[in-house]
């Protein structure tokens, strides 16, 4: 189920306070993402995308997706607290109504040079378009079951990194992004990138569980990172846009 923010231009899919579980352009209007070339500090990135939003002539409701990289993996109490600092800014901008947030998200940490603190690598926003092509992002999804309880309870294959354990955690973030596709009736048919988050090898699985499902359209960027969370070994994420700007 999808749900419409009018304020944005784009339709997204509830997910929990944090982040949307992906975001798509409504008729009339095109996602754009913009990469920056040096990644800012949180403050600094949110300055960085409200002069760019703004520049372009959109309100920054129509802020509808980034990527942040993280220092470390957090524990779920840290996570919560970075969460909790993170919507302040989409709150003042109109985005997040203190329950509801419609900004689909990617966080996930380098494991290999990673930030000092939390930064943006990407955002995206909606802009008028006469193409009549859909745009979308997906927002990372890991290994996680959605639900209550805790990490380790809605992990698939907990602490499991034999070769049976990182094929299942696979499968289940594959399918994942399929749901969320299908949420705005896409498929993998649809997108222009898919990317993944993982230092583990998972090329035994490449084949079955992401190129015969169709994931590797457009090939696959591997980012040598970890999920935001303590014990999370795999992410993906999605997009179909037609604009893209490094800054």
């Amino acid at each position: 189920m999808t749900r419409d923010f009018a304020a944005g231009n784009y339709r997204f899919i509830p997910a929990v306070f944090q982040y949307s579980s992906g975001a798509a352009a409504n008729p009339g209007f095109e996602v754009e993402r913009v990469r920056f070339d040096k990644m800012p500090p949180l403050a600094e990135g949110f300055a960085l995308i409200r002069k760019y939003i703004e520049a372009a002539g959109r309100p920054l409701t129509s802020f509808c997706a980034c990527e942040l990289r993280s220092p470390a993996a957090f524990t779920e109490d840290g996570f919560l607290k970075f969460n909790q600092h993170y919507v302040k800014t989409l709150g003042e901008w109109g985005l997040f109504d203190g329950s509801t947030n419609p900004v689909a998200r990617s966080n996930v940490c380098p494991e290999i040079d990673p930030p000092a603190e939390p930064s943006f690598y990407a955002f995206s926003f909606t802009r008028p378009s006469n193409t009549t092509t859909p745009t979308f992002v997906i927002a990372g999804g890991a290994e996680s079951r959605d639900g209550p309880g805790t990490y380790s309870e809605r992990t698939v294959r907990y602490r499991d990194l034999s070769p049976e354990g990182l094929k299942e955690k696979v499968r289940f973030t594959v399918g994942s992004m399929e749901s969320r596709l299908a949420a705005f009736g896409f498929g993998w048919k649809d997108t222009t990138a898919a990317q993944a988050y993982t230092v583990h090898d998972f090329h035994p699985v490449i084949a079955d569980e992401l190129v015969r499902r169709g994931v590797m359209r457009s090939g696959l960027i591997w980012h040598f990172a970890r999920p935001p969370v303590v014990d999370l070994e795999y992410e993906m994420d999605c997009r179909r846009v037609m604009r893209e700007t490094v800054i």
